[in-house]
């Protein structure tokens, strides 16, 4: 890798997620609204004030995974006129490393073989990653390290608005956990659907994948809801919410020129 430090951007449907790398260490790390109504120049500018606030690091590279189809080449353009730095975006001739299994492998968002990647590096063997964000997405990696498939399913967030929206009666809730499954109020109920009705999903949805597969594997958690799901959860191993961006600076370094 060049001297310098490497920045990973991660663009999903609510949030893009940054990170500045120096080596192997994450030293600073943002989250920025997703706001297709923004030109590069308006990104460009606020990445300018987060990176001028730890000093203006000199960015050697940049590594993109996109998910938000009109925000990809936005980036690409503030990368490039105001960061000075042409980024790799994982995409289709990106090497990964890793063989996709999927019928049609285009059709696997980049965040999903992102966060498949960094968790297999760290695994070394047969992995479930639970992506708990604006989609709950289920990504099955072999033992040998093949992406093989997952599961698609609407976020809590989705959810929780379509409830607001579709029932009459209902209304908005906090996203907590309540103290007993059997709310003895309206809030305490739907609070209590909502997220061990998602816990519930995850269990039961690993259980599922680890019994048709007849394997024993590794539960990895991320995404923004993670850390209110995944300590219920009787089979999530460990929580990541930067695995994203480790995978996206596992995938610079393979496609970095030496």
């Amino acid at each position: 890798m060049s001297p310098g430090q490497f920045l990973a951007i991660d663009v999903s449907n609510t949030q893009i997620a940054l990170g500045v790398y120096e080596g192997k260490t994450l030293r600073h790390h943002w989250r920025l609204q997703t706001d297709i109504g923004r030109t590069a120049d308006e990104y460009g500018v606020l990445i300018n004030s987060l990176l001028g606030n730890i000093g203006q690091p000199k960015i050697a590279g940049i590594a993109v995974a996109s998910s938000v189809p009109p925000m990809t080449q936005v980036i690409e353009m503030l990368c490039r006129e105001h960061l000075g730095v042409a980024p790799i975006v994982v995409g289709p001739g990106i090497r990964t490393g890793m063989p996709i299994l999927y019928d049609k492998p285009q059709e696997v968002s980049a965040d999903r073989i992102v966060n498949a990647i960094a968790a297999y590096e760290r695994t070394r063997g047969t992995t479930i990653v639970v992506d708990l964000s604006t989609a709950t997405i289920f990504d099955y990696i072999s033992e040998k390290g093949e992406y093989v498939g997952g599961v698609i399913a609407p976020g809590l967030g989705i959810a929780s608005d379509a409830l607001f929206d579709r029932a009459a009666k209902l209304y908005r809730v906090e996203l907590v956990k309540p103290k007993n499954v059997i709310g003895r109020n309206t809030v305490n109920a739907i609070q209590s659907g909502l997220i061990y009705g998602y816990v519930s999903m995850v269990d039961g949805l690993v259980t599922r994948i680890q019994k048709e597969n007849r394997v024993k594997a590794r539960v990895i958690a991320t995404g923004s809801f993670a850390p209110l799901l995944a300590p219920e959860s009787e089979v999530v191993d460990e929580v990541d919410e930067f695995l994203t961006l480790e995978g996206l600076r596992l995938i610079y370094e393979r496609n970095a020129q030496t």
